[in-house]
């Protein structure tokens, strides 16, 4: 078993803490506190998760990462992986308000369109007795519990609020309602286990994802893997209907831009890498002219003390 020091825990409580977090807050934290560079020290950022993630192991829980669908940033949390009725008992929300999310969930993941939200509209009016198991009798449906008969639309209206700030959802730039990067990171099992499309390219869920348009495919791409195809080549043909994937959706400016990007961080990385090595080379000069001019000083005190002993003889 590996030992973990007070660094790892430190990394754990700050997305145990704080909640998912994006790549950039993650590995500042990570620099602030190993006093490395995830970009110029990868392996030891990686080596530093996988042992964290030996000894969450143990209780269930991964460490995790994943993209936000909806902006295309990497996001870092830790998650359950075990979805049981008694880890459910430690949730902070009602059955009631349990059920209407899963409905949420639902609505959005199982959308053939693939646009990652439905209206806020929409989702007030989840219906919460059709979340009981498939499995009930239809007498077991029309008794459903009386808390969710009587949960309102102000109940509704606060939940989505909550589910929005702990972000289990999120509110798109149109005002929709759409999955948070919790239940991006959280519920990758659920998503395999209702058979919600795949992306073709990087096979996460395509919750938000472009469509194939040629009928009778069901190709899907999520926006930001579409970028960088278009970045490599622009002749890509759909892998599943063999036809040309058409450029429309993505402009040739918005592949370049990506492509540019990942430049750019490239450039980062090696910059940071370069301006350690400089460091640490006019460090080592710094040394060896200090040593230098000790010696000189060394030497020319010596040199002094011969003259004023020829001196003295002459005096004698």
């Amino acid at each position: 078993m590996v030992s973990l020091s007070w660094k790892h825990h430190t990394l754990i409580q700050a997305l145990i803490s704080r909640g998912p977090l994006k790549e950039k807050e993650f590995q500042s934290i990570f620099t602030a506190v190993t006093g490395r560079n995830p970009g110029a020290a990868k392996k030891i950022f990686d080596k530093y998760l996988l042992e964290i993630n030996k000894e969450l192991s143990y209780v269930h829980f991964e460490l995790r990462a994943c993209r936000d669908q909806y902006d295309g940033q990497v996001c870092y949390g830790v998650v359950n992986t075990v979805s049981d009725d008694q880890s459910k008992l430690g949730t902070k929300y009602s059955v009631p308000q349990i059920a209407f999310f899963k409905g949420i969930i639902k609505a959005i993941a199982q959308d053939e369109a693939a646009q990652g939200c439905i209206s806020g509209f929409d989702a007030l009016n989840i219906r919460l007795e059709n979340q009981l198991p498939s499995e009930a009798s239809s007498s077991q449906q029309q008794q459903a519990p009386a808390a969710f008969k009587n949960f309102s639309m102000s109940q509704k209206d606060k939940t989505l609020d909550e589910l929005v700030r702990d972000k289990w959802l999120c509110r798109t730039s149109e005002g929709n309602i759409g999955l948070g990067i919790r239940s991006l990171l959280d519920l990758r099992s659920w998503f395999r286990n209702n058979d919600v499309p795949s992306c073709e390219v990087c096979n996460e869920a395509g919750v938000k994802a472009d469509l194939c348009p040629n009928e009778g495919c069901t190709v899907r791409i999520h926006k930001y893997c579409l970028k960088n195809l278009l970045s490599q080549r622009d002749d890509k043909v759909c892998s599943g209907c063999g036809k040309p994937w058409p450029l429309g959706k993505v402009t040739k400016e918005e592949a370049v831009e990506a492509a540019v990007d990942d430049e750019e961080e490239n450039e980062t990385q090696a910059t940071t890498a370069l301006r350690s090595k400089k460091r640490k080379q006019r460090s080592q000069r710094d040394s060896a002219e200090n040593f230098s001019s000790q010696a000189s000083l060394a030497s020319s005190g010596a040199a002094t003390r011969r003259r004023v002993t020829r001196s003295a003889a002459h005096l004698n």
